[in-house]
């Protein structure tokens, strides 16, 4: 498999790691981990010199921290916005699964101080793009968890893509130098779906994940019938945090 696009298991343990920061052939600067937890179960995070963000993907979660609880539940990644708490170092997160649920976790290196955040969808920015053009081949619907504009003290950037069956996203194709890693899920099995990075072409599937190297473009779609997830994770460069996407000059037109 390419070091930009794998198609990572679940281990017996239930975890499947997407990313890990030092990595020699593909550095995202990130630890990406995603863990498939049953009913009752309960996992503890502390990322020692790491900011963590912890996301629900499915189920039903409570989480804690510094002597607080909230609890965050989820039917379907498709319909419903996202809960997500998110720490600076050394903060100590437990997470109990109410029912079997999916959570995802990403940190990095941060030796800033900040306060806790939990937030629930109705916390998170929820645009739609590219409706009424182009046939709405690239609408697509993106929720902002946290980015540069609404959390400066974290070095990394944290969100949700709803690819609309049938259509493209992170379309028109562009780039940026900081690298991101994107996370799939299809709420039916048999889903499917294409990235491009830079020039290579790879095949979508539930539960897969590209790694992008910054100033590597990467449009993506998704076969109709099949509307596509993906979290999307970018991780700020020091003196260069991302805000905003470079088009590629070639399709500039077409926006």
């Amino acid at each position: 498999m390419s070091e930009l696009f794998s198609c990572p298991e679940f281990d017996s343990q239930g975890i499947k790691v997407l990313s890990r920061a030092g990595n020699a052939d593909n550095d995202m600067m990130m630890n990406i981990t995603v863990y498939r937890m049953k009913a009752g179960e309960e996992r503890r995070f502390a990322g020692s010199g790491e900011e963590t963000a912890v996301l629900l993907v499915l189920g039903d979660i409570t989480f804690s921290w510094n002597r607080k609880k909230e609890t965050g539940h989820r039917s379907s990644f498709i319909e419903e916005g996202p809960y997500c708490l998110h720490v600076c170092k050394d903060t100590q997160i437990s997470v109990k699964a109410n029912e079997d649920s999916e959570v995802l976790v990403q940190s990095t290196k941060n030796d800033r101080e900040f306060q806790p955040v939990f937030y629930t969808p109705s916390d998170c920015r929820d645009d739609i793009f590219g409706n009424g053009v182009w046939d709405n081949k690239m609408k697509r619907t993106v929720r902002t968890v946290f980015d540069y504009q609404n959390a400066p003290y974290s070095n990394m950037v944290n969100g949700e893509v709803i690819n609309h069956q049938g259509g493209w996203s992170s379309y028109t194709p562009h780039h940026h130098p900081q690298p991101e890693v994107y996370y799939y899920r299809y709420e039916r099995p048999e889903g499917f779906g294409a990235c491009f990075i830079g020039e290579e072409v790879f095949k979508i599937r539930d539960g897969s994940c590209a790694a992008i190297k910054g100033g590597k473009t990467h449009p993506q779609v998704t076969a109709p019938a099949f509307p596509m997830y993906y979290c999307w994770m970018i991780r700020h460069l020091p003196g260069n945090p991302w805000t905003d996407r470079v088009v590629d000059p070639r399709y500039a037109w077409i926006q």
